[in-house]
């Protein structure tokens, strides 16, 4: 058994505990958490739109190291600097066809009771349990069990602190415009919501140097962020007609390729409309169930294509050393929207991303 801190979710306010983990069962691996990013998916659950048993540990942008392996466990050993990702079962058709995020348990492995394995490590506080396995780590805790499947091995040098949002956030962002909506350079490209996946999907989009690049939000310091990491033009949705304005800067033509990273149904209606012909709005978010989306059909039967996205259609094994990559050559510039919080300041950190404060708080769990 290992003792260790952790934020545990209860009654929707974290409450820093001691608690206790039992050992790594087949498949699984303890990982002593050094940092972790928080994300809006982790603010869902806090303000109950999520449904995830508490009380509990949340947390999915974990980053560590090996402390045990679980029997069978074969692509980490003990000592190894990872990162955290989702988890998937490993044996349904998307998976066998490498789109883990389209998993058929994709949802109740991630997010609601986050399904574990029979016999899988416990967690408990004062003897009781404590829900873990969110996203197949649970990593606002000194400690974490995780899936194999969720892991990525990291070079010994690598700055944990500074990588811990690769898990989620930065690879939703990026895997998203690189993977899904290949941004390329004769696109006329809208992100919608300049937050931490937004951001990381203008830089992925930059990269690729696109014909326009057009960033939508309500905060003109997040705007101006946008610009320096690429963003050719930005829009203010509180102060400008976002569709007009759109129009006028693609020329009438609307953008053919854009991405609402808001979960805000309206801001997808908004986005379709200024969509161009034979254009692709693609969605993501985590938004209460039951939320839907406004369609005209007239509306779209230019061609026009709605598409939803989880976790960058990614898989996290392929996509994350090449971020780790790009952020070692600086052309991933995570300083720019990362902010460093203790774990006994989480709640602070959930208050200052939730008032737009911060783009990407990142808890720093432990310097060892």
């Amino acid at each position: 058994m290992t003792s260790g801190r952790a934020a545990v979710l209860a009654d929707g306010e974290f409450q820093i505990a001691q608690v206790t983990f039992g050992a790594p069962a087949a498949g699984e691996v303890l990982v002593r958490i050094v940092a972790a990013g928080l994300c809006h998916t982790d603010l869902g659950v806090i303000a109950g739109a999520i449904p995830f048993p508490t009380p509990g540990i949340i947390g999915h942008e974990g980053a560590g190291v090996v402390v045990e392996v679980g029997e069978g466990v074969t692509t980490v050993s003990q000592g190894d600097k990872v990162l955290l990702s989702f988890t998937s079962c490993g044996a349904c058709e998307a998976c066998r066809s490498d789109h883990p995020a389209y998993c058929a348990t994709w949802l109740p492995r991630n997010l609601v009771g986050a399904l574990r394995e029979e016999g899988s490590g416990s967690i408990d506080r004062d003897g009781s349990p404590v829900a873990g396995h969110f996203f197949g780590q649970s990593s606002f805790a000194e400690y974490a069990i995780a899936d194999e499947r969720s892991i990525v091995r990291v070079s010994p040098d690598a700055d944990l602190a500074a990588l811990a949002p690769l898990g989620c956030g930065v690879l939703t962002g990026f895997g998203s415009m690189w993977n899904v909506l290949d941004a390329g350079p004769e696109d006329r490209i809208a992100v919608y919501g300049a937050g931490a996946v937004g951001l990381s999907a203008i830089i992925a989009a930059s990269l690729r140097s696109p014909a326009q690049l057009i960033a939508i939000d309500v905060v003109n310091e997040r705007l101006a962020l946008a610009r320096e990491l690429g963003a050719t033009d930005v829009i203010n949705a509180k102060t400008e007609h976002v569709t007009g304005r759109l129009l006028e800067l693609t020329g009438g033509r609307g953008a053919n390729k854009s991405f609402d990273t808001t979960g805000n149904p309206t801001v997808a209606r908004g986005a379709l409309d200024a969509a161009s012909t034979g254009g692709t709005v693609l969605v993501c978010g985590a938004p209460p169930p039951g939320t839907e989306i406004p369609v005209d059909i007239q509306g779209i039967l230019t061609g026009k294509i709605l598409r939803g996205v989880t976790m960058g259609d990614a898989v996290p094994q392929d996509l994350i050393p090449q971020l780790v990559q790009l952020y070692a050559e600086g052309r991933l510039p995570l300083d720019k929207l990362e902010r460093h919080y203790t774990l006994d300041e989480i709640g602070a950190a959930a208050s200052d991303m939730h008032a737009g404060r911060t783009v990407k708080p990142v808890i720093r769990i432990s310097d060892r």
